[in-house]
């Protein structure tokens, strides 16, 4: 029902009180307050006694979890779960991190992605162990682009390199 609101004086939809929907929940709706079964903390309840911080991380966490993998990685929550079933190397599958083997964030092929547990992860990206990692991943059958940093080599501390950033 369109009426004037008394609030603000424009024909609005009614809600409630002679205020129009805007207005009614600026003014008089106050959200119901209690504690937390969850958290245990005083705050607006959403539904099932749960805050809506925890009822999200309850009852919505797939959701937030595949909405996040969209917004970051441009896959869909099948592909994702499918990258991250178990770690290519160990079939660890309780916690399954992404890795780019091209190490290019923006490169997100399903060709280009691989799952890995926190351990290898950590592995491919640590200096010491990056030469022991890719032979494996290469083992499996995972092609990555050639790494320029696993070829460096460190100038010897009496060369002329040396040499001359100390005098320049």
């Amino acid at each position: 029902m369109i009426k004037r609101c008394v609030n603000c004086n424009q024909n609005k939809e009614h809600h409630a009180k002679g205020l129009c929907f805007s207005c009614y929940t600026k003014i008089s709706w106050k959200p119901k307050t209690g504690i937390c079964k969850r958290c245990k903390r005083d705050m607006p309840i959403k539904c099932k006694e749960l805050c809506h911080g925890c009822y999200n991380f309850v009852f919505r966490l797939d959701k937030n979890k595949a909405w996040n993998q969209r917004k970051k990685y441009g896959i869909d929550m099948t592909a994702y779960k499918k990258i991250t079933e178990k770690c290519v190397i160990c079939n660890f599958n309780k916690v399954v991190d992404l890795h780019h083997l091209d190490q290019n964030k923006k490169n997100n092929s399903e060709l280009n992605l691989i799952g890995l547990c926190p351990n290898h992860h950590k592995m491919l990206h640590d200096y010491r162990y990056r030469q022991e990692m890719m032979s494996l991943l290469k083992e499996r059958g995972y092609s990555s682009p050639e790494d320029l940093k696993l070829n460096f080599v460190k100038p010897a501390p009496n060369s002329s390199y040396n040499q001359e950033t100390k005098d320049g």
